[in-house]
């Protein structure tokens, strides 16, 4: 079961990055094989949505962090054994013999690098500080009864590294690339899926990330402490509590006070504990959602002619379609309605904060300048306001990105664009700097 999202949120939450920069999966990329790379990448297309199966995983990895146990394989004896495996095809297994041209040096390389894989992975898994982690159990046992196969016992017996005449790495190849070549495939994406294990328990002790807790679907509760965005050097880090009696936030502040990323930061948790993955908070506990959908960096379509506003609306004929089905999610909307005039953005916000505030099995953020809307929205007892405030010092707006309950009306736009002396520069145009020669 994996939890329903879509493109636009996996690009507001920076989930794989561009051209230019890095993305959340970079940050815990630290695998050692490019099998364990890309199924680390097929995670975070896939997050999960089985609380039983988040907290197993996530389990696991915390045990792995705490026990600070690395990966045991050598990435030049993987990088060896995937490029010999790639020359068995279908045509080989199915005529049952060898015909794929490799040179003695490539085979006699290949050879050894999946002795050394399977000596390695037997030595692992027979370790006490392995056979204790209860959570790891399934995979451990898979990966014993496959090494157990009667049909590697020569293979275990040989010392790796040692120097094989040419008929017994003959022997080999056609017991690895041929005969046995499904057994160590599998064998191989245990290992990959042990590799994205210890890589992210790297992650999480070198970061000093939490592993949240999950609870049961349809709960409607979300507590987190200290959370912040993984990316920031010099975080800081805020309180969030979300269940059925305020599953839903109105968020207010001024430009530049820090909603983008505190909204960043919290859909990024969830996103990332819907994985098992440890996150960026002091502490946390959530219920599983079906899915997650983020409105926070909404571009124009204007290759098909769509305006901004009519690409909200679809955004929020999405969501609702979604909660129509029964659902339960996590949306967010940043300054809902912005691409409109104040007084529809106004009407539009109201209406629509009234329909998400009765679907008490999800969980909604809505972020708005339009701070008036606030009044109607406090009929609703299960609509929480928080804001992100601005201090004044003279006049230089200064931001302590920390939370406070209630709504505020700060609006320094005006204040910002005369202290970089804009109208200034209209009215009587830009002063050319004086040339100082020596």
């Amino acid at each position: 079961m994996f939890l329903h999202t879509d493109e636009q949120t996996i690009e507001d939450l920076g989930i794989f990055g561009n051209r230019n920069t890095g993305g959340i999966y970079d940050l815990y990329n630290s695998a050692s094989t490019r099998g364990g790379e890309e199924l680390l990448k097929e995670m975070f297309r896939n997050p999960l949505s089985d609380w039983e199966a988040i907290n197993l995983r996530s389990h696991m990895i915390e045990y792995f962090a705490r026990m600070n146990i690395s990966f045991p394989f050598s990435a030049s004896s993987f990088d060896m054994a995937e490029k010999y495996l790639m020359n068995a095809n279908e045509q080989h297994k199915d005529a049952g013999h060898h015909t794929a041209a490799l040179s003695e040096k490539e085979m006699s390389n290949g050879v050894s690098a999946i002795i050394e894989i399977l000596w390695t992975a037997k030595t692992f898994i027979e370790q006490k500080e392995v056979t204790d982690i209860s959570y790891f159990d399934t995979e451990r046992q898979r990966i014993q009864l496959l090494l157990n196969h009667v049909a590697f016992e020569p293979a275990l017996k040989e010392k790796p590294q040692k120097k094989l005449p040419y008929s017994a790495i003959t022997a080999y190849d056609i017991l690895f690339r041929v005969r046995e070549y499904d057994k160590i495939k599998t064998l191989l994406k245990y290992i990959y899926n042990l590799d994205v294990y210890l890589s992210v328990a790297k992650v999480a002790v070198k970061r000093g990330f939490i592993f949240p807790v999950a609870v049961e679907k349809n709960t409607c509760r979300l507590a987190l402490e200290g959370v912040y965005h993984p990316e920031l050097k010099k975080p800081v880090g805020n309180n969030v509590s979300i269940d059925r009696d305020k599953n839903v936030i109105f968020l207010t502040g001024a430009n530049m006070a820090g909603k983008s990323t505190f909204l960043r930061s919290v859909s990024t948790a969830l996103y990332l504990a819907h994985m098992g993955f440890p996150v960026a908070a002091k502490s946390m506990t959530f219920s599983v959602v079906d899915g997650i959908y983020t409105t926070i960096n909404l571009p124009d379509k204007l290759g098909i002619g769509a305006s901004h506003f009519y690409m909200e609306v679809l955004r929020v004929r999405k969501v609702a379609s979604e909660l129509g089905q029964g659902k339960s999610l996590f949306v967010i909307f940043d300054e809902l309605f912005r691409g409109t005039n104040v007084k529809d953005a106004h009407e539009a916000t109201v209406a629509v904060s009234l329909g998400f505030a009765k679907k008490m099995t999800s969980m909604f953020i809505i972020s708005s300048h339009i701070v008036e809307a606030a009044d109607e929205l406090k009929q609703r007892s299960n609509i929480g306001f928080l804001y992100l405030p601005t201090l004044m010092k003279g006049r230089v707006p200064e931001y302590t990105y920390t939370l406070e309950p209630g709504v505020t009306d700060d609006r320094h736009g005006m204040i910002i664009i005369k202290n970089e002396g804009i109208l200034e520069i209209l009215k009587n145009g830009v002063k050319k700097q004086k040339v100082v020669v020596d």
